[in-house]
C-alpha cells in the first residue's frame, strides 16, 4: 500500500508534469508557426509555466520530506478535483 506522499509524487511525476511540458510543446509551436503575435495564447503559455513551477515545487517538497503526510493528502485531493473539474469542462 503506498503512501498519499508517494501517490502525489506519482502522479506529479508521471501524470500532470508530463502533460504539462506537452501542453507548453503545443503552445510553443503555435506560437512560432504564428505570424501574428497573440495574446491569448501568450497568456495561456505564461498561466501555464506557472502551475508548472508550482507543480515543481510541489514535488520537490513531497520529495524532500518538506510536505507531512497530511499534506500531502490535502494537495492530492485537491489535484484529483482538480483533474476531475478540468475533464468534466472538456
Amino acid at each position: 500500500m503506498s503512501t498519499k506522499k508517494e501517490e502525489l509524487i506519482e502522479l506529479l511525476e508521471n501524470v500532470l508534469i508530463p502533460d504539462l511540458e506537452d501542453y507548453m510543446d503545443d503552445l510553443f509551436e503555435v506560437i512560432a508557426s504564428s505570424k501574428e503575435k497573440d495574446p491569448e495564447t501568450e497568456a495561456e503559455l505564461t498561466e501555464t509555466r506557472e502551475i508548472y513551477q508550482d507543480f515543481q515545487e510541489i514535488l520537490e517538497d513531497a520529495s524532500s520530506g518538506e510536505m507531512d503526510e497530511e499534506e500531502c493528502a490535502e494537495v492530492l485531493e485537491e489535484l484529483r478535483q482538480m483533474m476531475e473539474d478540468d475533464s468534466d469542462h472538456a
